[in-house]
């Protein structure tokens, strides 16, 4: 075998190693992104999760609005992801506890008794202003002391939380989409799917709880979202028989 055989063979062999390499990195850290995905949501490969949805208000039992369904579509995309599995349930069809699955529960109290029960029981410091009636605190926010009014296009309130029961590890999280319209629980899954590994990285396996603001959505739709604040100590603080702070700001 001449030198220049032997520089090409070497050569060749150094790429193969090389490339080799580079693919095992590559999948080491796609899996080690991926286990990170499936722990905070809950989902590890081929696990079983609920897309608890609700109606439209006043409408028929299995009406489910049109941005309610886009929320739903962005949730199954992450559920895609983490190699599990989706089984979508009626609000008023869900009838057992939290923990053992995943579970993903879109809409407010007005159209979804599961989202109702799970603010009773999970966030006690949030109340809902379910009035059929027009007015202007109709489809407010209560949360402790303060109140978070709907300026319907403008400024419209979300709440999205990750909560678990218990301290046990082996517990599944509940994500609540709690918004006053149907566009802003669109904007809520939206930003999770955006900012999941942040939110991660912050709160770990902790459960929390966020107030997001959905800023001109008559004109830019779900996807312009601020984050108002942390509620997570005052959502699972019991509300006070106190009076209430209107926080509400105009666009």
């Amino acid at each position: 075998m001449t030198d220049d055989v032997r520089n090409i063979v070497l050569g060749v062999v150094a790429a193969g190693i090389s490339a080799a390499l580079g693919w095992l990195a590559r999948t080491y850290l796609w899996k080690r992104k991926l286990r990170r995905k499936q722990a905070f949501f809950g989902l590890p490969d081929h696990s079983e999760s609920l897309l608890v949805v609700n109606r439209e208000a006043g409408g028929p039992e299995l009406t489910v609005m049109r941005h309610d369904v886009f929320a739903l579509l962005e949730l199954a995309a992450l559920i895609k992801d983490c190699n599990a599995h989706a089984q979508v349930v009626a609000h008023d069809a869900t009838q057992q506890g939290f923990g053992e699955r995943t579970e993903f529960c879109v809409g407010g109290p007005a159209s979804n008794r599961r989202m109702m029960a799970h603010l009773q029981s999970l966030l006690p410091g949030v109340r809902v202003n379910v009035d059929a009636e027009p007015g202007p605190d109709r489809g407010a926010f209560q949360i402790g002391t303060e109140r978070y009014r709907l300026e319907a296009g403008k400024g419209e309130y979300v709440i999205l939380a990750r909560l678990t029961a218990g301290q046990s590890r082996e517990a599944r999280p509940v994500f609540l989409f709690c918004g006053q319209r149907a566009i802003t629980n669109q904007a809520a899954t939206r930003y999770l799917a955006r900012n999941h590994e942040r939110l991660a990285r912050k709160h770990g396996a902790n459960s929390f709880a966020l107030l997001l603001k959905v800023v001109n959505s008559q004109a830019y739709g779900p996807d312009v979202v601020e984050v108002v604040t942390d509620i997570t100590r005052a959502a699972q603080t019991p509300l006070p028989d106190v009076a209430v702070r209107d926080s509400h700001r105009a666009s």
